[in-house]
């Protein structure tokens, strides 16, 4: 335990360090969109709302554990993009993407960018105590509230348009299915929640936290199977689809994180026992030769998706050391450190830093960004950050 907890102190430098010399954008500001698999810059490339979100919280929730002042200043740089490029002040959304100088591009709301955006404003108040950021939080929020609950059958709607009027295209990628409630949005939607409430402890955001979490409860997990349900129409109709064993598997230990947070014994009770059978449905989807985890798996053709991606590996360490921590079975430390011994071979960077998108069934790098669209220091750094204060 020791000296995992020592090799994730030593990555999660070597992740911020990557991110802190490679990602600044010194054409345009803020961060640079895209840089490929072969390390080349794309000063051109359009700019996620996400992806900011997310490199905002990565560094805002890295720089109490690193102390390196570098860290805080690149989290104020990502502070103020947001604020300046993606915060819509005429609507109170957030663009999905702007281009490479910053002016909007793709103008919906996507309310899984939405939730991003509190979760990484939520962790820059936390270390600067920026009230600007937490009021931008707090109105994204009931932004989101205002629009997106479904009022007649619980749940949240995807995504609008600039001016919150109904959209044809609700999905987040090519890859999802194009419906009106989906796992990936609620997860992250509470998730956001959480870390607001972490900072800003207001009792109507409790309730809805509650009630989201009863939600997500009632719809999205299969007791008897382990893994969650993915996409629902507006009145809870199942559309089958995938089995996503890195969803998984953050979900075990970020729902009951969520729980914690806001204190609720009965909800943290349910969580925790949620935790433990997800993980045991996880170890469905690790390769046996080397501790990896499988993307996804399609029961309805019965065909695994034979890819390893750098972002399941980091959800499937956290949630098998929770599992640890609930059950005290050492398995699942087992396949923590099975994992990173994976992740170490495979999945690092050695010469440039930082993981590489993945790799396929044979071990062969997938071509896709190092840093982009949905290439961020989120999932790993996080990972490392969990392990440290797990451990």
């Amino acid at each position: 335990m020791a000296q995992l907890k020592e090799a994730m102190l030593r990555e999660l430098h070597s992740i911020m360090g990557y991110w802190e010399k490679n990602t600044t954008d010194t054409v345009n500001g803020g961060f640079i969109g895209t840089i490929d698999c072969n390390e080349q810059n794309d000063y051109t490339a359009e700019k996620g709302s996400v992806m900011n979100a997310r490199i905002l919280w990565a560094f805002a929730a890295a720089y109490p554990v690193t102390q390196n002042e570098a860290h805080l200043e690149l989290a104020h740089r990502a502070y103020r993009y947001i604020a300046t490029y993606f915060y819509d002040k005429e609507h109170g959304g957030i663009f999905w993407s702007v281009n490479a100088d910053g002016s909007p591009k793709d103008t919906k709301n996507q309310i899984y960018a939405l939730a991003f955006t509190i979760y990484g404003l939520s962790e820059y108040y936390a270390v600067t105590q920026n009230e600007d950021a937490l009021q931008l939080a707090v109105s994204l929020y009931k932004k989101i509230e205002e629009h997106s609950f479904d009022k007649e059958y619980s749940g949240y709607l995807e995504a609008f348009t600039r001016d919150w009027q109904p959209i044809d295209d609700l999905r987040l990628s090519d890859k999802d299915a194009n419906e009106k409630k989906t796992m990936n949005t609620h997860l992250h939607i509470v998730e956001g929640y959480a870390n607001l409430y972490r900072v800003w402890p207001d009792a109507g955001l409790k309730s809805v936290i509650s009630q989201l979490l009863i939600t997500i409860n009632n719809h999205f997990m299969d007791i008897d199977t382990g893994h969650l349900h993915l996409f629902f129409n507006e009145e809870w109709v199942e559309k089958p689809d995938v089995i996503s064993y890195g969803h998984d598997i953050e979900a075990a230990w970020l729902l009951q994180w969520c729980a914690e947070v806001i204190g609720d014994e009965q909800l943290i009770a349910i969580y925790k026992k949620h935790a433990v059978i997800m993980a045991d449905a996880t170890f469905e989807g690790v390769d046996e030769t080397d501790g990896g985890l499988w993307y996804e798996y399609d029961p309805q053709e019965n065909h695994l998706i034979a890819e390893k991606h750098w972002w399941p590996q980091s959800e499937f360490m956290i949630g098998m050391v929770n599992a640890w921590q609930l059950t005290g079975d050492a398995k699942y430390l087992d396949a923590t450190t099975r994992n990173w011994q994976f992740v170490q071979q495979h999945i690092l960077d050695t010469a440039n830093g930082e993981w590489i998108w993945g790799v396929d069934a044979n071990y062969k790098l997938i071509e896709k960004d190092k840093a982009g669209f949905w290439k961020c220091p989120y999932h790993n750094s996080r990972a490392c950050l969990e392990l440290i204060k797990r451990l």
